[in-house]
């Protein structure tokens, strides 16, 4: 058995660009997520270090509410089961003069606060491995916990942080694929319309 490649260049490169337009849709959706994702995290993660436990103990939930249920499940219950109880319901939405349509929002919205939730945990391992030593350093200059978080403790746990967030990234683009299931088009669906 022959792969043909004539045939693979003739799919691809069709007019109607439908191979092409899901890869881009899936760059898109995991890039956006990623940031939503990387938003939430740092936030979680600094909400997580708090002493105060109405801070904490909400931010432990939820990370623990999106790592213990299946990332199918979060993005049908976004989706469906949201409109369907009738709190909320994706419509689609004009921005920067582009409709973007209600499953698209809901696809970044859900993998954006899935990956929020290990991005916490692993920018609070970051900020963990830092020494103790440079928190007093920073205490004792007067600094205050955000100054000492933005000036010495998040620029020294980016080294511990950067490795896992490429991981994270290619775990983000594998998981594109679970959102067909809401409608996106991107590169899964697209292949399964041209192949059926």
């Amino acid at each position: 058995m022959n792969f043909n490649w004539d045939v693979f260049w003739q799919y691809l490169l069709q007019p109607s660009g439908v191979y092409l337009t899901g890869l881009w849709l899936t760059c898109l959706i995991s890039v956006l997520a990623m940031l939503l994702g990387c938003a939430l995290g740092l936030a979680a993660a600094l909400l997580r270090l708090s002493k105060n436990p109405l801070l904490h103990l909400p931010v432990r939930f939820y990370v623990w509410l999106m790592r213990g249920t299946p990332l199918l499940v979060q993005i049908v219950f976004l989706y469906t089961a949201l409109a369907a109880g009738g709190i909320f319901r994706f419509e689609d939405i004009e921005l920067f003069g582009l409709i973007v349509p209600g499953n698209i929002q809901a696809a970044i919205i859900a993998l954006g606060l899935n990956e929020g939730a290990y991005m916490a945990e692993i920018i609070r391992a970051g900020i963990g491995a830092v020494d103790k030593g440079q928190y007093e350093a920073g205490r004792s200059l007067g600094m205050g916990f955000g100054k000492l978080m933005r000036r010495i403790v998040l620029p020294q746990a980016f080294r511990v942080i950067v490795p896992p967030l490429g991981n994270e990234f290619n775990v983000m683009l594998k998981n594109t694929t679970l959102v067909s299931v809401i409608g996106v088009q991107e590169l899964l669906l697209s292949t399964q319309m041209i192949t059926s």
